[in-house]
């Protein structure tokens, strides 16, 4: 046995010499030819002048901030949309998966046809819907709708009531002749990605938490309504503690997901960390170093959300044999 470890070892070790080596060979071709073609190559462009600027941007930018801040600024934005989509996407989605367990036969059907809709329309083509619906059928911005107190939709976006100013007071919308003043306003391009995002990812986690429930034995439930258990009782306690050992790795994908489809943003102007590297290289022409730092950005966000699952992967067995 202890051969065979090392022969596996010895075969790995040389597979990974071989990636490495020819991973090497390909940057340095790379570099041979575009010194040939005379093209600049390198990664100095990061700290000079962007010159460019950015329709919003979470951080403080300006045209005269380094490429490298722009490209966090794009990065900012990224997360601004995707955790706030996640979080939404993930609750809505549980919802509806939980309705298709329903034994309401109308709830059930209506869930259903949800997640088929949702589904099998491509995500792009939702973008484009939600955006058209917020910037062409929404009223103006000083017709606009109130949906709650010091809460307006239109044209310009949804306006919030948001902490203003250095006494840290609320800062509430108010509704004037020409536009809506004050709070936190999302405009349209942002408001239509997390709709988008949101919704379509829903339908996959939906679909998630009604296999991950209807994976537990029935005799589970049945056990535990014998036992005198509410149903409330038996899902928080019996069916949930189980059903998350099957649900939170393909949930972490969904979430994963989620956040490389917010780079369609780039359809719809919102200035997402690939859009803010597009212009990047065009302005510089350094594209495959550009193209280097946006696959390295999502590798990192993989790795770390693959890290993420496995300790709630981990924290969730612990919490079902504790149950």
């Amino acid at each position: 046995m202890p051969a065979q470890r090392w022969r596996n070892l010895l075969v790995q070790t040389l597979i990974a010499a071989g990636l490495l080596a020819l991973l090497w060979w390909l940057l340095d071709a790379t570099a041979t030819n575009m010194r040939e073609r005379g093209i600049r190559s390198g990664f100095d462009f990061l700290l000079e002048p962007a010159g460019f600027g950015i329709g919003e941007s979470l951080l403080p930018f300006d045209s005269t901030d380094s490429a490298l801040w722009a490209l966090a600024a794009g990065l900012a934005n990224t997360l601004r949309v995707a955790l706030p989509a996640i979080f939404i996407s993930t609750m809505l989605g549980t919802l509806v998966g939980l309705g298709r367990l329903s034994p309401n036969l109308l709830l059930r059907k209506l869930c259903a046809a949800y997640v088929e809709a949702l589904r099998n329309v491509p995500l792009l083509l939702q973008l484009l819907a939600w955006y058209f619906i917020v910037t062409d059928l929404l009223p103006a911005a000083s017709e606009a709708l109130q949906l709650a107190p010091h809460v307006f939709l239109s044209k310009s976006g949804l306006s919030v009531p948001w902490l203003g100013g250095d006494d840290g007071l609320l800062d509430l919308p108010q509704r004037g002749a020409m536009n809506v003043s004050g709070g936190a306003a999302m405009t349209p391009e942002y408001l239509a990605l997390l709709l988008g995002l949101s919704l379509y990812t829903a339908a996959y986690v939906a679909e998630t938490v009604r296999a991950g429930i209807a994976a537990v034995p029935r005799g589970q439930s049945e056990a535990a309504l014998a036992l005198g258990l509410t149903r409330l009782q038996n899902f928080r306690l019996v069916l949930l503690p189980q059903a998350l050992r099957g649900i939170i790795p393909p949930l972490t994908n969904q979430h994963l997901s989620l956040t490389k489809n917010a780079s369609l943003a780039v359809a719809i102007g919102y200035p997402e960390l690939v859009s803010v590297a597009n212009t990047t290289l065009n302005q510089t022409g350094r594209a495959a170093e550009c193209i280097a730092l946006i696959m390295a950005v999502y590798l990192i966000l993989s790795l770390l959300t693959a890290w993420l699952s496995a300790w709630l992967e981990r924290r969730s067995g612990r919490w079902a044999d504790r149950s």
